[in-house]
């Protein structure tokens, strides 16, 4: 792998290198590894999460489910009911 850097930055890299003697290698990855860990934190789960997760696996196993389509068309349908009823009082 081969990077550009521009000088500055080369004789910044090279003074933090051997102050804490490390190889070019190590400091990049070091670097890389921070900014990985900074930019694209992993999650994980907590216990709590995990069963649900797993209750839900077993949910899905068992036909215990609702679809996309069927969950979509209940919301639709539970809005045209509640914008249906209407208080008369305020209707003119």
């Amino acid at each position: 792998m081969t990077v550009s850097l521009p000088p500055a930055m080369v004789k910044q890299f090279e003074k933090v290198r051997k102050a804490e003697s490390r190889t070019r290698s190590e400091l990049v990855r070091e670097a890389l590894r921070a900014y990985f860990e900074n930019r694209y934190p992993v999650a994980e789960a907590s216990s709590a999460e995990l069963r649900a997760i797993r209750r839900g696996r077993a949910e899905i196993k068992r036909g215990h489910y609702v679809t996309l389509e069927q969950l979509l068309h209940d919301l639709a349908a539970s809005n045209r009911k509640a914008s249906a009823k209407r208080d008369p009082k305020t209707t003119r």
